[in-house]
């Protein structure tokens, strides 16, 4: 399956801000969802929102404390992630993925994420 691109990362000091960028890289089914996950070193991959293409709903883990806001450009086909109140704890390498549902996206499992994006925080 075509998985979407990630862009954005960079250095933030804490209590900084971050926006990522995911392009579906093709993926026009106004069907599929596009989900946010991490994996910090030495952590499992961790799922953090899903948006839902065809009714708009955006999911989050509690654990972001709001910290995290999704954002759609319909027009430029581009899913966002902005980051905000940025923590030490959110050095990790972010990755989108597409997906027919949001429901148990934060147990998706791929063969391929892809490179993603690495997001680093110093305090």
């Amino acid at each position: 399956q075509v998985q979407p691109v990630e862009s954005g990362g960079g250095l933030a000091q804490s209590g900084g801000s971050l926006r990522l960028t995911c392009t579906p890289n093709g993926l026009t089914s106004v069907y599929y969802s596009i989900a946010w996950f991490r994996q910090a070193p030495g952590k499992e991959r961790e799922g953090l929102s899903c948006y839902s293409m065809s009714d708009g709903i955006t999911f989050y883990r509690g654990i972001l404390g709001g910290r995290f806001i999704v954002s759609v450009d319909n027009v430029n086909n581009k899913v966002y992630l902005q980051m905000s109140s940025l923590k030490p704890e959110d050095t990790a390498v972010y990755y989108c993925a597409a997906l027919s549902s949001c429901s148990g996206y934060e147990l998706l499992e791929l063969d391929d994420w892809g490179q993603g994006t690495q997001v680093t925080v110093s305090s």
